[in-house]
């Protein structure tokens, strides 16, 4: 069984970067570190001379095949684990680890799911929002000033990622249920249980974060995230059934009257 990172199934994702020489910079670091996919997400400056002049030759397949997509969710659609990046803890930003933890963590992941790591805009990171999107977090630990240049930060989590080894290897985590899936059933969920008043509908995001979290760490696969839904259309199907029962009941209750 092997006991490394399957990198042929990890991607790098920048969402939002806003200085095409990180860009640059990331390519390189990506390609030394053996990963081989690299996407941005609406980049403030895509110039591609200043790209390609920060890869150097040595990354430059890397840039050729670097995908763009206008919304993080598309960038993610086909993962079926994703892990962000934050300088700040508390608050939402549960389940952190440091890089390398994080990394023997996603071997036994990497061998049969799609694997993203996702990088925020080198200004503010990711958002509350984008962070929801993530099944883990990691936090590079730091002396003092914890924000780290764009590119410093993805070397640092690839170094991690392309030495870790399991010292005991385990089992393969099965295919897991891809991002695009997670999604539509979260909004699935969130309509449901707003509706039958479960969840509070001034804040649902709120409510739903903690169904989200207890979700995550049981790691649905496609057929139970499909269970899921299955039963939310048929909570669907019994209130419709008998909120209609109720108001034919109510006029049949008037016409005898």
């Amino acid at each position: 069984m092997p006991t490394k990172i399957d990198l042929a199934h990890v991607r790098v994702i920048l969402n939002k970067p806003r200085y095409p020489e990180n860009i640059g910079a990331a390519a390189r670091a990506v390609r030394n570190m053996g990963i081989q996919r690299l996407a941005v997400v609406q980049p403030e400056n895509p110039l591609e001379d200043r790209i390609r002049m920060m890869a150097t030759h040595a990354a430059s397949d890397v840039v050729d095949r670097m995908a763009t997509f206008d919304r993080l969710a598309d960038a993610l659609k086909d993962c079926q684990y994703v892990v962000g990046t934050t300088a700040r803890l508390g608050g939402q930003r549960q389940n952190v680890l440091n890089p390398d933890m994080m990394a023997r963590k996603l071997i036994p992941i990497s061998r049969e799911n799609e694997i993203a790591i996702v990088f925020g805009p080198e200004d503010r990171g990711l958002t509350n929002d984008e962070l929801r999107l993530c099944h883990a977090l990691i936090n590079i630990p730091t002396a003092e000033f914890s924000s780290l240049n764009l590119a410093q930060a993805v070397m640092v989590v690839c170094y991690e990622l392309f030495k870790a080894d399991e010292r005991e290897p385990g089992s393969a985590v099965p295919r897991l249920a891809n991002r695009h899936e997670l999604d539509s059933m979260y909004a699935q969920l969130k309509d449901i249980l707003v509706r039958i008043s479960y969840i509070n509908p001034e804040n649902p995001e709120y409510w739903l974060n903690h169904m989200r979290q207890f979700l995550t760490r049981i790691q649905l696969r496609a057929r139970e995230v499909s269970i899921i839904r299955g039963l939310c259309r048929q909570v669907d199907w019994y209130a419709r059934k008998n909120f209609e029962d109720g108001v034919k009941e109510g006029r049949r209750q008037a016409n005898e009257e």
